[in-house]
């Protein structure tokens, strides 16, 4: 009974910060989602320790066990515009390839960067 309990409260602790980051996302017209901003919000705090990791802990660990769960209405609402995969398959493959090439290319380009300032920083190299 007292794991559910503590369960209850951890899920209501990310549920809180859920609607409170929609709201602040509605009321101040930011161009971040919502959820965006929760994930923003949720980071800052527990970097900062206002949220602790154990307050949160055991909820975040369930809704990542079932993260394939939440999927499921998207992929059955995907199902739905079967005309438009039909008419425009090719442009949203080329889409999905081409921005997962850029996300690639970017997220190697600024590691390697940020790696060689790195070994420039401490005077290091990686020759043997």
């Amino acid at each position: 009974m007292k794991n559910a309990v503590l369960f209850l409260l951890q899920l209501f602790i990310l549920i809180f910060i859920y609607i409170g980051s929609n709201y602040i996302a509605k009321v101040t017209n930011l161009p971040i989602p919502g959820n965006v901003l929760g994930m923003i919000l949720l980071f800052l705090s527990l970097t900062m320790r206002i949220v602790k990791l154990r307050y949160i802990e055991k909820a975040a660990e369930y809704l990542i066990k079932h993260l394939g769960l939440f999927f499921i209405p998207y992929a059955v609402g995907f199902m739905t515009y079967g005309d438009l995969i039909i008419a425009s398959g090719w442009q949203l493959l080329l889409m999905v390839i081409g921005s997962t090439v850029i996300g690639l290319v970017v997220t190697s380009g600024s590691t390697q960067f940020l790696s060689s300032r790195e070994i420039q920083k401490h005077g290091r190299s990686n020759s043997i």
